[in-house]
């Protein structure tokens, strides 16, 4: 049986810039922190993986003096838990309101694949409240329920460019490695794929689009839809030939390849 696994964050919506971002900024402002993440900022940070991570990174002696923040880890750590759960309610309250539409495709490719028996997942960082909103906007809660979700926050000790999560994917999803294609956007998703034996097709966006995929059985800039934006496709070592967008026939050639 085929299955196909997707990462939440800029590959079942656009979520980062206009999501994340400003619920991280807003929480800065929220808890008196002179910090706001402007694009250019926010596509750095997001080379660290997760979003506790990330605001980790604001952790050096010298901001944890100036701000009047815990300088112990269990500290930072309980901070960092408070400031987490805070930001997922805001994002998630963004989600609902369709402030973060799918990205153009996923509600097509994955009804198509959900109704050829394909089994799915979802492998992310993200915090499950935030998948399971993405997905129910994304293709509603019946198919939404159907999904496999896997959080590398909770399953699993390293998160990517790891390959733990989909290791993880492979035993609960209980297929054969061969048969399992995953969509991701980014340098550190495809790295935790291939480093997993998983083939890899990359959506990218506007943070990740300049980054190496050499190792992509094939690069899109979307999946595209008949009556939407159009795939252009950046790479393929594939035996797929999307036209205007990618089809399920294309992803099936990709794991034929």
């Amino acid at each position: 049986m085929s299955a196909l696994v997707f990462d939440c964050d800029g590959v079942l919506a656009d979520t980062e810039r206009d999501g994340h971002r400003p619920a991280f900024n807003q929480i800065f402002r929220e808890f008196g922190l002179p910090v706001e993440w402007d694009v250019e900022e926010y596509g750095r940070r997001l080379k660290i993986g997760g979003g506790k991570e990330r605001m980790a990174s604001l952790f050096t002696p010298e901001f944890v003096a100036a701000n009047g923040l815990p300088a112990d880890p269990e500290g930072q750590a309980e901070l960092l838990a408070t400031w987490h759960k805070r930001k997922t309610a805001i994002y998630t309250e963004m989600v609902v309101a369709g402030k973060l539409p799918p990205r153009p495709g996923i509600r097509r490719v994955i009804t198509a694949a959900q109704d050829a028996g394909w089994k799915l997942g979802v492998a992310s960082t993200s915090a499950e409240a935030s998948v399971h909103a993405i997905l129910e906007y994304a293709v509603g809660k019946e198919r939404a329920d159907r999904f496999d979700v896997f959080l590398a926050g909770d399953c699993v000790p390293k998160k990517k460019p790891a390959p733990d999560i989909y290791l993880l994917a492979l035993e609960k999803l209980g297929v054969d490695p061969a048969e399992v294609l995953v969509v991701e956007d980014s340098r550190n998703g495809l790295e935790a794929a291939h480093a997993a034996g998983l083939r890899c097709l990359v959506t990218v966006n506007g943070y990740t689009e300049k980054e190496d995929f050499s190792e992509a059985i094939l690069v899109v800039s979307s999946l595209g839809d008949p009556d939407g934006e159009q795939t252009t496709v950046i790479a393929n070592r594939s035996a797929a030939r999307p036209g205007a967008f990618v089809t399920l026939a294309d992803l099936e050639a990709c794991l034929a390849s």
